[in-house]
């Protein structure tokens, strides 16, 4: 049962709440004062819209593992269950903080994890120890990411003026150090704090974990500034419009690597692309508004990139937890959050 109890149909969705969204898209934790001077508004009316739209589990802000990515290890693992098992095995891999996202899927596979560990090691634990011991669970295949292209900080809505984006993109910049940190010690407590909401201010923090304001703040900063964490506004599909989400994997040769991502990036679908070990070494995540837009992406790919070969893409039917948090069956944030934990030693 969703915490959230107050229902709110997506078409009460309007154009304010899309620029709104689209403003936290690019600085997720820009303040309301400033964010109103971009869209317009006053601090308070959008401080209303967002606890309004998150309420209902439309939207939130979350902050999870990754920065440059060079600190974990990431992998995309197709699971098969066996016959009668996939609610089981959902329910158990939902509740593991190591697969931040599940999706389940058609095509050859039941269930897609994407999962996010301390190093290899831990990896191999999940996958090899802990996966393929969890009753139901028939089969895994497991494919490491070697870069990170593009994942779901990057996706847009197209409700803001270029002269909006650059200004909140300068609002970014000015909130981000020049210089990368050291995280503080004992960082925990606050990634915690920050993974239910990437918005929570440094006096908010230190009333949850009984710190000194001002300890926190200087501590929030090297952690913003540390490269360990990526803050992401994440929304619901039924609000963004964009409802179908679907994976593919494709082969490249690695003298076309470069200009096979350069091209992936210019597509506005693009919801996540990384290299990968194996022979099919590029994924993507690609969001869409309807199934018939998927022929006109595989055309897009045969015309763009014609040395790029398509190995299989996959609907991904529901998706109950996406970076830790857990979605009903409609894809809104039912308000229970499992925080990935590979930054929890650190």
């Amino acid at each position: 049962m969703s915490r959230y109890a107050h229902p709110v149909d997506a078409d009460d969705i309007d154009e304010h709440d899309l620029a709104l969204l689209h403003a936290l898209q690019i600085a997720p934790r820009v303040s309301w004062a400033a964010a109103a001077r971009v869209l317009g508004s006053n601090p308070a009316t959008l401080a209303a819209r967002w606890d309004r739209l998150r309420e209902r589990g439309l939207a939130w802000v979350t902050a999870h593992p990754g920065g440059s990515y060079r600190h974990v290890t990431l992998a995309l693992v197709e699971v098969d269950c066996l016959p009668g098992a996939r609610r089981s095995v959902v329910e158990a891999v939902c509740r593991d903080p190591r697969a931040v996202t599940v999706e389940e899927s058609t095509r050859g596979r039941d269930l897609l994890l994407t999962v996010i560990t301390r190093d290899l090691a831990a990896l191999t634990a999940f996958v090899l120890d802990d996966l393929e011991a969890l009753p139901g669970v028939e089969r895994q295949r497991t494919y490491v990411a070697t870069a990170i292209h593009r994942h779901g900080t990057h996706w847009r809505l197209d409700a803001l003026d270029p002269a909006q984006v650059d200004a909140l993109e300068a609002e970014q910049a000015r909130s981000t150090p020049a210089n990368r940190t050291t995280p503080p010690a004992q960082a925990w407590p606050l990634i915690e704090g920050l993974a239910v909401d990437g918005r929570r201010t440094a006096a908010e923090l230190a009333r949850a974990t009984g710190r000194n304001t001002a300890t926190v703040r200087r501590q929030l900063a090297r952690l913003i500034g540390s490269d360990l964490l990526s803050f992401r506004c994440e929304l619901a599909a039924e609000v963004s419009g964009w409802s179908v989400s679907s994976t593919w994997t494709a082969h490249v040769e690695p003298a076309d690597q470069e200009r096979t991502i350069a091209a992936l990036a210019t597509l506005p679908e693009l919801r996540m692309c990384l290299s990968m070990t194996g022979d099919a070494n590029i994924a993507m995540t690609v969001w869409t508004r309807s199934l018939h837009d998927m022929l006109r992406i595989e055309r897009l790919f045969g015309e763009r990139l014609p040395w790029m070969r398509l190995r299989d893409n996959a609907v991904n039917l529901r998706t109950p937890k996406r970076m830790g948090w857990m979605l009903d069956e409609r894809g809104r944030a039912t308000g229970e959050v499992v925080v990935p934990t590979a930054l929890a030693a650190r």
